[in-house]
């Protein structure tokens, strides 16, 4: 079982690399087979089509993210401090997977399967709920005035995400963004959720 799952693991660590290189579009099952010597029977034993493999590849980034900011949810910190740790977390995965286009609300246009979006959309909704208990403990402890924390935390991922699109936006979607833009985003996301704070106390 061990040795099925550190396969399963190299073959999501060969896909990603691939992906962030070439793009999930222009990646044939084939050419991840022969970047990591394994047989194309093998690969298929694993993930019975390209779908499943970019599933595979959504679940472990989004189960790396969310293994960094609940670390995180047990240190004693402000919300401030706290929300502004979770910003810098997504932002170096922004910045690590770029090219996967994840932050579009979903994978490379061509693989826009409905199964493949609500996949993504639980991820999403997941996130939301997180942020929401973080408001919720942070209206428990009196640092926020007591307000609906699901919307709270929609609104408040919904704003930096927009951040995230005119960053993007403005960019080339085949190039990485530049570090000054980087850093212009991440600067602003920052301001932004040091603003909403000060909205909610």
């Amino acid at each position: 079982m061990v040795e099925i799952d550190k396969k399963r693991d190299a073959i999501i660590e060969g896909a990603i690399k691939r992906f962030i290189h070439y793009g999930i579009n222009k990646t044939t099952m084939n050419e991840i087979a022969d970047d990591l010597s394994v047989s194309k029977p093998s690969l298929y034993y694993y993930f019975p089509d390209k779908n499943s493999l970019v599933f595979g590849v959504i679940d472990k980034i989004f189960s790396d993210y969310f293994e960094i900011i609940e670390k995180d949810k047990l240190t004693e910190m402000s919300i401030q401090e706290r929300l502004t740790g979770f910003i810098e977390v997504k932002h170096r995965f922004f910045q690590k997977y770029y090219m996967l286009h994840l932050s579009g609300g979903s994978p490379d246009s061509s693989l826009n399967s409905d199964e493949l979006r609500q996949h993504f959309m639980k991820m999403k909704s997941k996130n939301e709920n997180f942020h929401a208990d973080i408001f919720k403990a942070a209206m428990d402890r009196g640092e926020l005035a007591l307000a609906d924390p699901n919307k709270i935390a929609e609104l408040y991922l919904d704003s930096l995400a927009g951040i995230t699109s005119l960053c993007i936006l403005h960019g080339n979607k085949e190039l990485l963004p530049s570090k000054k833009e980087m850093k212009a985003m991440l600067d602003k996301q920052i301001n932004l959720s040091n603003i909403f704070l000060k909205g909610l106390k």
